[in-house]
């Protein structure tokens, strides 16, 4: 499954990325200094956030594309039931 993500869609995704990769380098300092424990939960559950919300951006753009090929002809039936359902895993994975 190839996804063609739009600039803005792409560069939103990657702003994600990048912010959960930030909060996880700022996990692994603040073990490092030995920081409060809650401190350290409540930054690992955002990065988790951040890395969920980049992986529904993506998913949501893979359904998109898959309901725009099936107006415009260009996915057959078979083409687009097996699709759902790898999309259908994708989505289940980060649930």
């Amino acid at each position: 499954m190839e996804l063609d993500m739009a600039a803005a869609e792409l560069k939103a995704v990657l702003n994600r990325l990048r912010r959960a990769q930030g909060q996880i380098s700022g996990v692994i300092r603040m073990i490092e200094e030995g920081r409060d424990c809650e401190d350290v939960v409540t930054q690992l559950a955002a990065a988790s956030r951040a890395l969920d919300r980049a992986g529904f951006a993506i998913i949501a753009t893979g359904l998109q594309q898959c309901l725009t090929e099936m107006e415009d002809g260009s996915r057959s039936g078979a083409d687009t039931d097996e699709m759902r359902g790898r999309l259908e895993k994708l989505f289940l994975s980060l649930a």
